[in-house]
């Protein structure tokens, strides 16, 4: 009779009769409450609208069907199941929209905590990247410092070479001509001098040499008006600029993107960004601007 009830109020509340079977079937008959339970925690079963399979073994005595049918209809008439009234089916479908609310909101919650539980992850995540991101350019900076070090280095070495070079050629030419005859001869007499050969004693005037930078300074103008600003090695490629545009806009780009110059006005190709920086004339430092392709 309970069995009877619970699943009559079941399919009295809306649920399909396939489902309150199952649900039924499922809980043992332990109460709608239980089988309510089930139903939430299931309703989202790909076979939860299918026929229950009877089992073949129930009818393993060779009983004609419509036997079984008759005396399981003559067992219910002699039960005297009594129905539901109003009111008990007025509060059982009120307990069930109290438990379809309650669940709803505990899937909600445990949601809610899932949210939280991956925007903590990818926050993690972010700060990871970050540190890494700043590792990796205290480490190029690093390496800058050093390169730029040993260039200076070699170009003091080099410069020591010069004055040495020029140290010994006036040691030379002063013992040359100071003792080479007992009547001293001026120079002018014995061997004219071209008028641009600097004299012994005058230092040799080396020529003005280019500059040349290996770091560069880079300001990107984002597409909102602000603007990103970083330090780049002169032989890096122009792909470096734009993998460091792409990681640190904030929120992200919106969709593919062009860099440009707007003075003289250039656009970069993809050709361009296989480009060292040093090569497209964009060193010591430059202005780039963000447009939409």
């Amino acid at each position: 009779m309970s069995e009877c009830s619970a699943l009559e109020s079941l399919i009295e509340m809306g649920f399909s009769p396939s489902r309150a079977e199952k649900a039924v079937a499922a809980t043992g008959n332990q109460g709608i409450e239980s089988a309510m339970d089930w139903l939430m925690e299931h309703e989202d079963d790909p076979d939860i609208d299918e026929p229950i399979v009877p089992d073949t073994n129930d009818n393993a005595s060779g009983q004609d069907p419509q036997t079984i049918e008759a005396d399981a209809q003559e067992m219910d008439t002699s039960s005297g199941r009594t129905f539901l009234t109003e009111e008990e089916k007025e509060r059982q479908t009120r307990r069930m929209m109290e438990l379809i609310a309650q669940k709803q909101q505990e899937r909600e919650e445990r949601e809610k905590r899932e949210r939280i539980e991956q925007e903590k992850q990818r926050r993690k995540q972010g700060q990871e990247l970050s540190a890494i991101r700043q590792k990796m350019q205290e480490q190029e900076m690093q390496k800058a410092a050093e390169d730029r070090r040993k260039e200076k280095q070699e170009e003091r070495m080099a410069r020591e070479r010069v004055r040495e070079k020029i140290a010994r050629d006036k040691a030379e030419r002063a013992k040359r001509y100071g003792g080479a005859t007992s009547d001293p001869i001026s120079p002018s007499a014995e061997s004219p001098l071209p008028a641009a050969t600097p004299s012994p004693s005058s230092p040799v005037q080396e020529p003005p040499t280019k500059k040349e930078y290996d770091q560069c300074r880079i300001q990107v103008r984002l597409l909102d008006g602000t603007a990103l600003s970083q330090t780049f090695r002169a032989r890096e490629q122009l792909a470096a600029v734009r993998l460091y545009v792409e990681l640190n806009w904030p929120g992200g780009p919106e969709g593919p993107f062009n860099l440009l110059t707007s003075f003289p006005r250039r656009v970069f190709t993809e050709e361009d960004m296989e480009k060292p920086l040093q090569e497209l004339g964009l060193v010591p430092s430059a202005v780039l601007i963000v447009a939409k392709k």
